[in-house]
């Protein structure tokens, strides 16, 4: 194997000591919630089972901006970093099906497979739940990032940058399988964010033969046409986006089989119940601040039948996500367009507080 360094950069966010998980590397590190530094710290040592990744490239998106503010559910300190693309540079003498060399993306949870709920095959729920990056365990923001073999898969055409939208487009093939549209469905998705392009193009090719885009007008929802990612577009006034709901309420007097909230807006979810057909579906799907609420009358989800689906992260979507974006049928052109250093971490974080990325990654060649 390749002669490694002892130590990597990082980024560090922190509330405990790692000198265990260690042996010396560059990262972004957390003491707590908006405290980081640029930190060296010893590589990752290796369970059994594990692979040791060269970082190439690691996504930054909402949830990093929502750690970083002591929102989500992350633990401190913290190597923050969830979706990571690098290559396979070192391994456990136990781990098979992998060489030096390998390009792979990183599945970021970890599951601990004896709990109530993972006893019972929802291992999503797992009362145990690691992710590397969020919590429990350090993540992508560093030269150097470990992972068990069994949450690596290969790639093989899609560039490091792009590929870095894979761990978000499986939380959205996630929510697809969570909806099950039927062939014929009318769907609405209410933003244009990455992971709502990647819920968009899941749609249509599962059985949404008719679907509308609804997102502020500007760089996002035009993207989305330049990805051919629905049917209808409906760019909304920033002011004053009224009439633009009303516009899609009179072109669909029904309402719609599926309505996707993908925003994270809780006013535009209280309202988009009012979207949805009768017998049809509500898919909580943004990230929402912890003291959003809001209010529906039991009267017209009893009375409609209407079904209210909330989707978290993934289990097991990779291998699916992965041939949709690594084959080409998922499109990905454009929706990275900002890329940082990991020394430039404070304006990668800016640039997605200020929306002037639709989706940033961090780059280490």
């Amino acid at each position: 194997m390749a002669s490694l360094p002892k130590t990597m950069k990082a980024l560090r966010q922190v509330l405990f000591f790692y000198s265990e998980l260690y042996e010396d590397a560059g990262t972004v590190f957390y003491e707590k919630p908006e405290d980081w530094s640029i930190v060296e710290v010893p590589l990752p040592k290796l369970r059994a089972g594990d692979v040791l990744v060269k970082v190439k490239a690691c996504g930054v998106c909402g949830t990093d901006l929502h750690i970083h503010e002591g929102e989500f559910i992350a633990e401190f300190p913290l190597i923050p970093g969830h979706e990571t693309i690098g290559e396979v540079v070192a391994f456990s003498d136990d781990v098979k099906g992998f060489k030096v060399g390998d390009r792979v993306a990183a599945d970021n949870s970890e599951l601990c497979g004896h709990c109530f709920y993972c006893r019972r095959g929802q291992e999503l729920l797992c009362e145990d739940f690691k992710a590397h990056g969020v919590l429990g365990l350090d993540g992508g923001f560093a030269e150097y990032a470990s992972y068990t073999q069994g949450r690596l898969f290969k790639l093989n055409n899609i560039s490091d940058v792009d590929a870095t939208l894979i761990e978000p487009a499986s939380c959205a093939m996630h929510g697809l399988e969570k909806i099950a549209p039927k062939p014929g469905s009318h769907a609405l998705l209410i933003g244009a964010g990455p992971t709502g392009l990647m819920m968009a193009q899941f749609l249509k090719h599962s059985g949404v033969s008719q679907l509308t885009i609804a997102a502020p007008e500007g760089t996002k929802i035009e993207l989305a046409k330049s990805l051919e990612a629905a049917d209808f577009y409906v760019p909304l006034s920033r002011s004053n986006p009224t009439p633009q709901w009303e516009q899609i309420k009179k072109d669909n007097p029904y309402g719609f089989d599926v309505v996707v909230e993908a925003s994270g807006n809780a006013k535009v979810l209280e309202d988009a119940i009012n979207y949805v057909r009768r017998g049809g579906k509500l898919v909580c799907y943004g990230v929402y601040a912890n003291s959003a609420r809001v209010t529906w009358p039991p009267s017209k989800i009893f009375g409609d039948e209407i079904t209210i689906i909330g989707s978290f992260s993934e289990t097991y979507m990779f291998p699916a996500t992965v041939d949709y974006l690594d084959s080409g049928k998922v499109k990905t052109k454009g929706i990275v367009n900002k890329t940082f250093k990991l020394e430039q971490w404070g304006e990668a974080l800016e640039s997605i507080r200020n929306k002037s990325a639709i989706k940033a990654a961090i780059v280490f060649d």
